[in-house]
């Protein structure tokens, strides 16, 4: 599996803030385990986005050359033919 970008990196840290923020605001938690948990959500989430976003990219480049195979695969196409 390819490593993030910056940009999904950014991504996924906008995610973790934006949600812990949000849900910190609707939900009024002020106990220690509440927030803990709310922002262990938010970093599964923002995690969530971050991997989705790899494997659209990872996509969109195997659409992009015309293989419609993930880049993985079309090595191995390229080594059977040898």
């Amino acid at each position: 599996m390819p490593r993030p970008s910056a940009a999904q990196y950014c991504l996924g840290s906008f995610t973790v803030v934006a949600t812990t923020v949000a849900l910190l605001a609707v939900s009024g938690a002020s106990g220690v385990l509440e927030v803990a948990v709310l922002v262990g959500f938010a970093l599964a989430l923002g995690t969530g986005v971050t991997v989705l976003s790899l494997s659209v990219s990872t996509r969109s480049a195997a659409v992009a050359d015309g293989s419609g195979a993930s880049p993985a695969a079309a090595g191995h196409e390229y080594a059977r033919q040898r």
